[in-house]
């Protein structure tokens, strides 16, 4: 084979898979519920053992990905694209309930939907733990 045909041809596909890569990495949009989860209200607002409930589902389901405090360092977030969202920022704190719920219900790659596996009381209880994670 000509080296001089495969070179140009190789670092054309190079470019290409890094521009791609690099423009996937940083393209996926800000994930927003819609307005109309703001409406969803929390049953269990305030109710502390239903936090302290939260806490023990969040150490079994959450903590992998969104780590021990929340920080998004979980050790299987650490390959995740988009990583895992930091629990603890004021930027997540300030979404109402509603929202937190609907995502944790909808899911997005790479998270999961939990709408089926984890009942709707369990989610409110996660999302009071969650709540207790402001920095």
């Amino acid at each position: 084979m000509n080296k001089k045909r495969i070179f140009p041809g190789m670092t054309i596909v190079m470019v290409v898979s890094f521009l791609f890569l690099g423009f996937n990495s940083h393209s996926q949009e800000k994930w927003v519920a819609p307005l109309s989860a703001d409406k969803i209200v929390n049953p269990l607002k305030g109710d502390v053992n239903a936090a302290a409930n939260g806490q023990k589902l969040y150490k079994v389901l959450c903590v992998v990905c969104h780590g021990a405090k929340g920080k998004g360092d979980g050790v299987a977030g650490a390959g995740l694209t988009p990583k895992p969202t930091n629990l603890t920022s004021a930027e997540f704190q300030s979404q109402s309930d509603g929202a937190i719920f609907w995502k944790i219900q909808t899911g997005r790659a790479p998270m999961a939907s939990y709408e089926t596996s984890i009942p709707e009381n369990k989610r409110w209880e996660i999302i009071n733990y969650i709540r207790t994670l402001k920095k």
